[in-house]
């Protein structure tokens, strides 16, 4: 069969699947397998996929961007994804017992995919704008590489897309291979993972099935040590990949994943005392499927059909239940050589009950189309435009336009500003929630404003890259959960959200045993609550400013990684944002006797610092813990 046949094939079905979906959909973050070659730490010429849905070049893409490669993750023996992502510039990690947030350059409201694949819940919940429990995703070890994009993204994203997106993608299967990880530390925690996968021809697998127990966990403060009550997690996951070649261009790939937590979640109230505990049980579920058909893979203009199912339900103080399911279409065109088009249609519908919380089956129904192009007008300059709108039953219609230039000065040296419209439509719990306590508000109008960034990528040696980026963002109508004098929490539209600040990182290949990277990030952000006061200092701000520091040593079968983050700005007498600060350290040391087997151990706050790891109620963070581990491949 002729190549055009053949595309015209793909074409065909991918078409005829639309018909049967009935709703052409669109587009989602062409994730993903793109880019197979492992990029060094310091490879700014590496090429990701998720800032513009189709393969660019780092230094040809205007945005903000982060990469955790999988050579990062089993260096540092990652775990989780919050593990992994907090040790970017730029991003904090909010735990409150088994769930956690994660929050891009002061904004809670993030995208989170998996190959290109939207994970966020429309529930939503009450603690802020955070609408994604990034706990219950799954293992790592099937990972090729994290993108992390920082800045408004509405374009490509719609909702939610405000701080940025964070899309997992998964590896493709080139040999069989079966790994065993286990691993036993303190507070009496026991890991096991196990992973295979393999081929028969076009069809390749990938097996997943992981365990992990902890009985409690210990925490310090005033001084002391102290064991905390009721921190107990239960976790257990499984991931199952198929995926059909259709020649080399084309493929089919069904994913499932199943998440369950069990755990406590405790809570400090006040961080003068430790005897007032609330600690209600959380058994969450998660049972995700997806379907896509790929085509045109090996192109720049990649095509994909996607068909998703995310089943969800939290059990903690009432029974929450919500299924996002739709359809995504993308599809790309190379009109010119410099020039690559990328549109889609995306068609989502979510349905959320919280019987405990007066409301059942709520539905919230998303229809959206977008375009973006890409255009190298000069030999140094590209200029990406796109539109997005987005119809969303309860929050109506939005547009959502962008425009961005890059200046690529050589092979060293980038330059890149992006503006763009973002908004975040109300969640279900702010609409519906119902309890004597909290009561939602079905006046709320979406949050919407503009985000903007300027930035800077530079190679000064072959071992030596410096990136500098600065944002703001404007939006108004922002919602935040008040508190009005007869104890009543409820949703509210602010007058205005303003913020503003910047990332700097340095890298550096100092021998071919060292390495070293340094980051620091400030973010400002003032709210008018709309009562005459004006603007205000945001004291919900998890990391106003954050430093991090990454030491790094390979030699031979031996590697070690020591990691410091350092987060100021946070008062552990109001919990709030102030002038305290806290320095955390985590070493990990590995060593390799074969090819098949590594042995390791952590050391996670090695110096057992007393810190918080939530703004508004006094959570503690986890205190020092040793953990031992090893990985086998079969």
């Amino acid at each position: 069969m002729s190549k055009t046949k053949t595309n015209n094939t793909h074409r065909l079905i991918a078409m005829g699947l639309a018909a049967v979906c009935l709703t052409p959909a669109l587009p989602q973050a062409e994730a993903a397998e793109t880019a197979e070659a492992e990029p060094t730490a310091q490879d700014l010429g590496e090429v990701v996929v998720t800032a513009e849905k189709h393969p660019t070049q780092r230094l040809d893409t205007p945005e903000n961007i982060s990469v955790i490669t999988a050579k990062e993750i089993a260096d540092n023996h990652y775990q989780t994804l919050a593990e992994a992502a907090e040790h970017v510039n730029g991003v904090a990690i909010t735990r409150m017992g088994g769930t956690d947030f994660v929050t891009l350059n002061g904004d809670q409201r993030v995208v989170v995919l998996v190959d290109g694949v939207r994970q966020n819940n429309d529930q939503g919940g009450s603690t802020g704008r955070y609408s994604m429990n990034i706990n219950m995703l799954p293992s790592l070890k099937n990972v090729a590489r994290i993108e992390i994009i920082k800045g408004g993204a509405s374009a490509l994203y719609g909702s939610d897309a405000v701080g940025g997106v964070i899309n997992i993608i998964t590896k493709k299967v080139y040999a069989p291979a079966t790994t065993l990880s286990m691993s036993t530390g303190s507070w009496k925690t026991h890991a096991y993972e196990l992973t295979t996968q393999g081929n028969a021809g076009d069809l390749q697998w990938q097996v997943g099935a992981a365990m992990d127990r902890r009985g409690y966990f210990a925490y310090k403060y005033g001084g002391d040590t102290h064991r905390m009550a009721h921190s107990d997690h239960n976790n257990e996951a499984l991931d199952l990949n198929l995926r059909q070649q259709f020649g080399a261009s084309a493929s089919l790939q069904l994913a499932v994943q199943h998440k369950r937590i069990q755990a406590d979640q405790y809570t400090c109230l006040g961080d003068t005392s430790m005897a007032n505990l609330y600690s209600p049980h959380l058994d969450a579920l998660a049972n995700n499927i997806s379907l896509s058909y790929r085509f045109r893979e090996d192109s720049v203009a990649p095509g994909r059909l996607t068909y998703f199912n995310n089943y969800q339900t939290q059990m903690f103080g009432g029974r929450f239940q919500t299924r996002l399911q739709g359809f995504d279409y993308q599809d790309g065109w190379q009109i010119a050589p410099q020039q690559t088009l990328v549109a889609g249609a995306e068609w989502h519908q979510s349905s959320s009950s919280n019987r405990d919380s007066g409301y059942h089956d709520a539905q919230i129904t998303t229809q959206a189309f977008y375009v973006q192009d890409t255009w190298k007008f000069a030999p140094k300059w590209n200029f990406v435009p796109g539109l997005r709108v987005d119809h969303h039953s309860k929050a109506g219609t939005h547009w959502s336009p962008k425009a961005a230039l890059n200046y690529r000065a050589d092979d060293a040296t980038q330059l890149y500003a992006s503006w763009g419209r973002v908004f975040k439509s109300p969640t279900a719990d702010d609409l519906y929630y119902s309890t004597p306590y909290m009561h939602g508000n079905q006046d709320l109008r979406p949050e919407s404003g503009w985000t903007a960034s300027l930035g800077l990528n530079h190679s000064m040696s072959a071992g030596t890259s410096l990136s500098v980026n600065l944002f703001t963002s404007r939006l108004h109508d922002a919602i935040r959960w008040f508190m009005d004098g007869s104890s009543l929490w409820s949703p509210e539209n602010l007058n205005l959200e303003d913020k503003h600040g910047l990332e700097l990182t340095v890298k550096h290949q100092a021998s071919p045993f060292w390495s070293f990277d340094a980051g620091y990030s400030y973010t400002h952000i003032e709210v008018d609550k709309g009562d005459g006061a004006g603007k205000q200092l945001d004291l919900t701000n998890r990391q106003p400013n954050g430093y991090r520091l990454g030491v790094h040593y390979k030699a031979g079968a031996w590697k070690a990684n020591l990691l410091g983050l350092s987060g100021t700005g946070l008062s552990t007498e109001a919990n709030r944002y102030a002038d305290s600060r806290y320095l955390l350290w985590d070493l990990n040391v590995s060593y390799a006797p074969t090819d098949d087997l590594t042995i390791y151990a952590k050391a996670l706050n090695l110096t057992n610092q007393h810190y918080p790891v939530y703004n508004s109620r006094y959570y503690p963070g986890d205190g020092r813990c040793f953990l031992l581990g090893m990985q086998y491949n079969f």
